[in-house]
């Protein structure tokens, strides 16, 4: 049995991933008896954002659709606004709130991630916009000026981004963050992923270190945020990034003036396990209201 088992392992490393998603998609989709919007996740070549697992995937949905039960004020008819909406993740997550008369709306620097939304999720309840501005990281050949959202103002009941801000640098953070109060409606919600370098992120750090004193382990090393993005004192991302908008973090005191100025209140900071604590996310959730 075990050499079957051996033998079975080595035919599936030599079958390419997409072969076995597919395969293993068809069997696995039948079986989902409880959780209805699950079966709209995309398959594997497009399932991207940082999170390539089916399971991860299904992993966070249910994380962020408890937290939009959490926030909303009602569970039904919400109009919800999705920022870098990505190939859909959130949209699955808010589908239940959506309904009876709501709407998402998901908007997105990328083209082709926005083009496969539209081709994939139901346009009863569905809207997605390419927001044709540049980001150096994910679209740096795009308009770089800076430009309202094409969205109504006081329209949305709650507005989502899942690592959006982690792309940003100081200027885009504060611009967009204002973008946001300016569409939500008054009390109205924003959900939205951050890395605060905050002191339990500086308390981190120290268990980062060996005996030598020197940082160790990829991906405890990934997300030390030491280097500043455009010689920001309060932006700062990590020493192998080429582009900074690839990994952002904002001190705790550059991301307590951003929210004062952006008109916004934290109501909840749920910290994030990149922290090497135990926490609701990787990144850290903040939710903001609109006063």
């Amino acid at each position: 049995m075990n050499r079957i088992l051996t033998l079975l392992q080595k035919l599936a490393r030599l079958i390419p991933y997409k072969l076995l998603d597919r395969f293993y998609l068809s069997l696995d989709k039948p079986q989902i008896l409880r959780t209805k919007n699950i079966q709209l996740i995309p398959p594997e070549s497009n399932r991207r954002g940082g999170k390539h697992s089916y399971a991860e995937w299904a992993h966070v949905i249910g994380i962020f659709q408890t937290l939009f039960y959490h926030h909303l004020d009602k569970n039904a008819g919400n109009a919800i606004l999705d920022v870098g909406c990505g190939t859909g993740l959130l949209s699955i997550a808010s589908s239940p709130f959506v309904q009876d008369g709501g709407k998402y709306v998901g908007i997105d620097v990328m083209k082709k991630d926005v083009e496969f939304c539209k081709s994939h999720y139901p346009p009863a309840h569905h809207e997605f916009i390419h927001f044709d501005i540049n980001n150096p990281f994910y679209a740096p050949s795009q308009a770089s000026e800076k430009i309202p959202w094409p969205l109504e103002n006081d329209r949305f009941d709650l507005v989502s981004a899942l690592s959006v801000w982690t792309h940003l640098n100081e200027e885009d953070s504060l611009f967009y963050l204002q973008e946001v109060h300016r569409v939500l409606k008054p009390e109205g919600k924003a959900i939205i992923t951050f890395f605060i370098l905050d002191e339990i992120y500086q308390q981190s750090l120290e268990k980062r270190m060996n005996e030598t004193g020197r940082f160790h382990g990829t991906e405890q090393t990934r997300w030390i945020f030491d280097k500043p993005a455009y010689d920001s004192k309060e932006w700062f991302c990590p020493e192998w990034v080429k582009i900074p908008e690839n990994a952002i973090g904002i001190t705790d005191h550059g991301f307590k003036e951003m929210t004062s100025k952006s008109g916004l209140t934290v109501k909840e900071h749920y910290q994030g396990n990149w922290k090497e604590i135990s926490g609701l996310y990787f990144q850290d959730v903040i939710v903001l209201e609109k006063s």
